[in-house]
């Protein structure tokens, strides 16, 4: 199987931000709990991520008191 392509939009959404603030946890708190860079955090959190570790994911997650499911949603594709 070829990898898939790489596009300039994504259809995955991170709802990092949203999640923060529903906890009111600020993004350099999480990178203290998840031992990330605020950096590698802020690209995750403006959806520039091309690719996330499961142990990153996993930890966050924990972090957040969430699942995957409510880190990291499909968008639909727009239509061309």
């Amino acid at each position: 199987m070829a990898p898939a392509e790489p596009d300039e939009a994504s259809d995955v959404h991170c709802r990092l931000d949203e999640l923060l603030a529903l906890r009111g946890m600020t993004l350099t708190r999480l990178s203290e709990l998840v031992g990330v860079s605020v950096v590698n955090l802020s690209v995750l959190k403006n959806d520039r991520a091309r690719a996330i570790r499961f142990s990153t994911l996993q930890a966050i997650c924990e972090a957040l008191d969430c699942e995957i499911g409510e880190l990291l949603v499909r968008r639909p594709r727009a239509a061309t």
